[in-house]
């Protein structure tokens, strides 16, 4: 299930980002929209069950009243199905979808555009709504919730507005940063879904599914391998599953097993906790330079020769998230689960860092 949540963002961290195997990210020309491995009904979707049981409720109410549902936000993480679960609203109502995304739409008229070409029903896919231009965002208001367009005629003082009437349809946005979407945008939104991460057991199943798809035998253990390497994401399980598929393909395999996983993997240098060599870097700089912190950013970037927006938004975020950084007044502290992981024993109580 893989998806194109989010494209990479104009910073060094995010071109970092993209360039890495565990990134949640599309890297270079990789096949984002996977139509063989895209579920295309809300039964099919693996994960994910609170949010899948709001969202049926919520379409089954609207095709009973038959009207279009209300507009949907969708927020969290790149890589978890937002593009995904996209498509299948708009397959499970059974109409037609039309995908843009924020960064594509430069001006109000571009939006103007779109909106007076939809039909009624229709469903208009916005993926990283929250990078629409100001402009566009306003025009959006109106044609969420008054379902019109003001076409602006003439230039000047003699210019005129004409309010354009719209079909009913319903805006889905995606958003991995909702905090920046504006208040008056949110609040267009009859339904919001949040996505978490995955667990290893729905990782696992997906996992499964995908191999079924792609044509890879997985003996047993070999899908929860991949799924400890995944860190919790469907994109990047899916990635590492055709990593794997070469290897087999390569070595003439017809069963991948779990050490199989695991010698793949390795040539990649994703070891067993998802960590790949940018990961294991920081935390050796603080550990082995800097006894465990704490150290500042700034230095912890220039020890691994990487720009400190790349340590702190491509690293950090995953390694505080499974407990092996803590961040801290002081600066950047490896925990006793870091020292473990690198084989080392902590020779200072890290409680006394803070």
């Amino acid at each position: 299930m893989t998806d194109n949540d989010v494209q990479p963002q104009d910073n060094t961290g995010a071109n970092e980002e993209s360039l890495r195997m565990v990134s949640a990210t599309p890297i270079g020309n990789e096949p984002v929209s996977d139509e063989e491995l895209r579920p295309h009904v809300l039964d099919g979707f693996i994960g994910q069950p609170r949010l899948k049981a709001q969202l049926q409720l919520f379409l089954d109410a609207a095709r009973k009243r038959d009207v279009p549902p209300d507009h949907i936000l969708l927020a969290g993480p790149p890589g978890l199905g937002k593009t995904t679960l996209a498509m299948i609203v708009a397959n499970e109502l059974g109409v037609p979808i039309r995908v843009t995304s924020g960064p594509a739409i430069q001006h109000a008229g571009d939006l103007a555009s779109i909106l007076s070409s939809l039909d009624a029903g229709e469903v208009l896919f916005i993926d990283e709504i929250h990078r629409l231009p100001r402009p566009a965002e306003e025009l959006l208001y109106i044609a969420m919730e008054d379902f019109r367009v003001d076409v602006m005629v003439g230039k000047g003082p003699g210019a005129t507005s004409i309010p354009l009437t719209l079909p009913r349809f319903t805006v889905i946005g995606a958003t991995t940063r909702e905090g920046m979407l504006p208040s008056p945008l949110r609040a267009r939104f009859g339904f919001t879904a949040h996505l978490d991460f995955y667990p290893h057991e729905e990782l696992e199943k997906l996992i499964e599914r995908s191999s079924a798809v792609l044509g890879v035998a997985l003996a047993e253990g070999a899908s929860a391998q991949l799924a400890r390497r995944s860190r919790g994401t469907p994109r990047i399980a899916n990635r590492l599953l055709r990593r794997v598929r070469d290897w087999a393909v390569v070595h003439d395999l017809d069963v991948v097993g779990p050490d199989d996983v695991c010698e793949a993997l390795a040539l990649y240098q994703i070891d067993t906790e998802g960590l790949d060599r940018l990961d294991i870097a920081v935390l050796n700089a603080i550990v082995r330079n800097f006894n465990g912190g704490p150290v500042g950013l700034n230095n912890l970037a220039a020890m691994v020769g990487e720009e400190s927006e790349t340590v702190e938004t491509v690293c950090e975020p995953y390694l505080v998230r499974e407990g092996f950084l803590m961040r801290t007044p002081k600066g950047r502290v490896a925990t006793a689960k870091a020292w473990e992981h690198l084989g080392l024993r902590p020779q200072d109580d890290v409680s006394k860092l803070f």
